[in-house]
């Protein structure tokens, strides 16, 4: 979709374009009701700024889309095929890197209670094992923040890989 053509669609369309990129209604709301925007960058930085802070309730419901690191988004939405880019990306794992992803999935998952969330696009396997081993000795609530920050690039890169930046 080209940025004319969010400006003038419905707002029901407008929200259904967002919507793959991060499911946050708060998110997707400030964006859509903004319209119309002046340019591609207004829109990347009205979505670099929307709904900041995510609650955690939001984190919480936007996390359930994601699928863990190194593992395959399942379906055939919007959302799952954006992801299954993302994570192809990665490149093929090696062997010690791969066990060592899940070994900190899981401790991750055990200390937090949910799955591990990182922008993969634009990282390696070892650059995402080092975030994941710095990011187990954080606090609960250090880690909130950090994951709205994640969710905000994954989100910044999806708009501006379906606006056809």
């Amino acid at each position: 979709m080209h940025l004319e053509q969010f400006n003038a669609a419905g707002r029901t369309e407008a929200a259904a374009f967002l919507r793959p990129c991060l499911d946050i209604q708060r998110w997707i709301d400030e964006l859509a009701d903004a319209r119309p925007y002046s340019s591609p960058d207004a829109l990347l930085a009205a979505g670099r700024g929307a709904a900041n802070p995510f609650t955690p309730a939001e984190i919480e419901a936007a996390l359930a889309h994601h699928p863990r690191i190194g593992e395959r988004a399942q379906g055939d939405s919007a959302e799952a095929r954006l992801s299954q880019s993302e994570q192809a990306g990665l490149g093929v794992a090696d062997a010690a890197v791969a066990e060592a992803l899940a070994e900190g999935n899981r401790a991750y998952e055990e200390k937090f209670g949910q799955v591990f969330l990182i922008r993969a696009a634009g990282r390696s396997r070892e650059e995402i094992l080092a975030a994941l081993n710095t990011r187990l000795a954080h606090t609960p609530e250090a880690e909130q923040s950090i994951i709205g920050q994640q969710l905000r690039e994954i989100a910044v890169l999806r708009l501006e890989g379906l606006m056809g930046k």
